[in-house]
């Protein structure tokens, strides 16, 4: 996936709400728009490298959008928006290899009382749900999921555990938005209900997969396997 429009390189300067961000370009401050409204405190740090998408649009109200930020020599995507894209543009392509090859893609299919992110079909006729996760936050090379508590994302885990018990593939894959860490575990001190969720799902049939990206500047695509540990 890469971006169309325009990118900057700015400095990141304050965060004064979580849709917000202060950052300094040549021709001085610049509120722009964070497309990630999860904490990622971790990233967002005075002085950090970040990268702006431009609008486009004369008649928004921020002309920028942060999509993503270096933490330290890593470049990271922190677009929350664009992991479905990502992933539905590798599943369709088969890069998934757990899931395979599959006909057909569609994004937002509802099932139960959650909409999943992907819902694919295979050429035997098997049905399946995959719901992406977009991982921001990294430790000392642990990538983990959520960086703050998330009952939505519980519940998703477990209506997908009803699709595999009705008969559909299920799997939830965990886009690790850069590239370098070499595992991946649910943040249980963080949400242990998520993390819960997560066993539970797993224990019902649930395919468990992460994956990192490679990124650059005007995007990221989906790139290699990372070692799950629940």
């Amino acid at each position: 996936m890469e971006y169309e429009n325009n990118i900057r390189e700015g400095r990141f300067l304050s965060r004064p709400n979580r849709f917000l961000a202060e950052v300094e370009l040549p021709e001085g401050a610049e509120t722009v728009h964070v497309k990630n409204t999860g904490r990622c405190r971790e990233l967002l740090v005075p002085g950090a490298r970040v990268f702006l998408e431009e609008s486009g649009n004369p008649g928004r109200k921020t002309r920028y959008s942060l999509v993503a930020v270096y933490k330290g020599e890593m470049l990271v995507n922190m677009d929350s928006q664009a992991p479905n894209t990502v992933a539905a543009e590798a599943l369709a392509e088969g890069r998934l290899q757990e899931l395979g090859s599959v006909a057909l893609v569609r994004r937002e299919k509802k099932f139960g009382g959650s909409r999943f992110d992907i819902y694919y079909e295979k050429e035997c006729g098997q049905k399946g749900f995959l719901e992406v996760k977009g991982v921001t936050l990294e430790e000392d090379g642990i990538a983990m999921f959520p960086d703050a508590p998330t009952e939505r994302g519980a519940k998703h885990l477990l209506e997908l555990a009803e699709a595999a018990k009705e008969g559909y593939e299920a799997a939830v894959l965990f886009l690790i938005q850069m590239k370098g860490p070499k595992v991946f575990r649910p943040h249980t001190e963080r949400d242990p209900a998520f993390a819960a969720a997560l066993r539970q799902a797993a224990a019902a049939g649930v395919r468990v997969l992460a994956y990192d990206c490679r990124v650059w500047e005007k995007g990221f695509l989906l790139d290699a396997p990372v070692k799950v540990e629940l």
